[in-house]
């Protein structure tokens, strides 16, 4: 359920909602039926689509890199927060942390013919901010920022 939060703000987002859902990448249509709920104003259609292909990227390798030979019980949790200017998507698992930036630097371009890691490659492309991080919970956080008004990289 999309949740408008009173008061207009940067600081303050106008809607929220969280998802928890299995490791399983057949979750994937309900990951994508939730975010369809943000398809909407101030979020532009093409800002809107690009997240829906950094969300799925993110989602898919919490399920098959992250949770990969971890019990099967493990949740993914997912977070959606629109903001006047941005959207911020995070996305939490409970596998091995990695170093996200040093895994960027020595991947190979998206146009080379490796398939290793592209989803990661595609998801800083689209982001205006990337960042991956353990939390003092013991889960690992994805977030990605995207702003309305920037062009794609």
């Amino acid at each position: 359920m999309l949740v408008k939060i009173s008061g207009i703000s940067t600081l303050q987002p106008l809607y929220r909602d969280f998802l928890q859902v299995e490791t399983d990448l057949d979750a994937v249509d309900q990951v994508l039926e939730w975010f369809d709920q943000f398809n909407q104003a101030p979020v532009p259609g093409g800002v809107w689509m690009a997240c829906q292909l950094a969300l799925v990227e993110g989602f898919t390798n919490a399920v098959r890199h992250a949770h990969k030979g971890q019990p099967n019980d493990l949740l993914i949790d997912l977070e959606v927060q629109i903001f006047d200017d941005r959207i911020e998507i995070q996305i939490w698992d409970q596998g091995i942390p990695f170093d996200l930036h040093q895994h960027l630097q020595m991947m190979p371009p998206l146009n080379s013919d490796k398939d290793s890691s592209r989803g990661l490659r595609l998801m800083a492309k689209i982001a205006d901010m990337l960042d991956y991080s353990r939390e003092p919970d013991g889960r690992n956080r994805l977030l990605l920022v995207r702003k309305y008004d920037s062009l794609p990289k």
